[in-house]
């Protein structure tokens, strides 16, 4: 699991400076947050585990549906939120109150801990993990061992 993990951190790595596009998975061409996590999904793997219906960016939270953890639960294994290690898929719910709906990949741990992810005009990037993005991480995941 330590080399997958330091193989997805390495491919998140090289998808810096992708521009943001909405609903793309493209490195360098353009992608969102689910974008970069299907990209480094489709290194490790090869095929997605799913076909990705359209979505709009406010996602399901006029339902109020978990639609992207559940998405996650089915294709992810889940983990502990306080073991923290560099692979581990984030969610992050960036409002109290709304549906989880952003993703990253933590890079780093420790007291330089950062995580990679696609930010609305930003593109991809690598942002510290930062006391208010730890307090949004409501669910941590790691990549299945099958994706090797």
């Amino acid at each position: 699991m330590i080399e997958q993990a330091a193989q997805a951190v390495a491919i998140a790595r090289a998808w810096k400076g992708t521009p943001y596009v909405h609903q793309s998975a493209t490195k360098d061409a353009g992608c969102d947050c689910l974008g970069l996590i299907r990209g480094v999904w489709r290194q490790l793997n090869g095929a997605e585990p799913q076909v990705i219906p359209a979505y709009s960016m406010d996602w399901s939270e006029p339902q109020g549906q978990e639609a992207l953890w559940q998405a996650a639960t089915r294709h992810l294994v889940a983990k502990p939120k306080d073991q923290a290690a560099p692979g581990d898929v984030l969610l992050f719910r960036m409002r109290q109150g709304s549906v989880a709906k952003h993703l990253g990949l933590q890079a780093q741990t420790g007291p330089q801990a950062s995580f990679v992810h696609a930010y609305y005009r930003r593109g991809v990037i690598e942002s510290p993990l930062s006391a208010p993005w730890a307090r949004r991480i409501v669910a941590r995941f790691e990549f299945p061992e099958e994706t090797l």
